[in-house]
């Protein structure tokens, strides 16, 4: 397998691996915080949603463009003024998946000069379809930790919370 056909079954996989680290998650677990800053499960499903969105746009842009602008987005006003607390995680998750399989199909069948194609990324300066392709692949795959770190630790708190003060 080339390097490439490697990046892009990464890519493809991502929103499997949110989908099985998220089942059974539900009621106060999907908005537990396992700690400060951090964000809990529904928060980053509902980020993958709308990061997907983003690189749809991006990629798009990329491959019918010259070299575009691309701007960076605030992660964290968008978590707050998109009401990701808000969000049913079943659609964001959907969204994320079904997002994420039109990007695939758009990606498998390009000629592979086209992942040298470049934008100007407002943060990160000069980026390639290919530096898309492998920030996007690990993505989920960073997320993924993040859930089950959040899982984990909502697993703790719970079992604190049900243990009787020592005398």
């Amino acid at each position: 397998m080339s390097e490439l056909a490697d990046w892009l079954e990464r890519f493809r996989r991502g929103a499997e691996l949110v989908a099985v680290a998220t089942t059974g998650a539900a009621g106060s677990m999907l908005d537990f915080k396992p700690g400060e800053g951090k964000w809990g499960i529904r928060t980053i499903v509902c980020h993958l949603a709308d990061t997907e969105i983003v690189f749809a746009m991006r990629i798009r842009q990329m491959i019918a463009e010259e070299n575009p602008s691309i701007p960076a987005i605030d992660q964290d006003l968008w978590a707050d003024r998109l009401d990701y607390g808000k969000r049913k995680l079943s659609q964001a998750l959907d969204t994320f998946r079904r997002t994420r399989a039109e990007n695939y199909e758009l990606l498998k069948d390009l000629p592979e000069q086209a992942f040298a194609r470049t934008g100007q990324h407002s943060k990160r300066g000069t980026v390639t379809v290919m530096d898309l392709l492998k920030i996007f692949a690990q993505h989920p795959e960073k997320h993924v930790g993040q859930i089950q770190a959040a899982r984990a630790a909502y697993k703790e708190f719970k079992a604190s919370q049900a243990q009787p003060a020592a005398q």
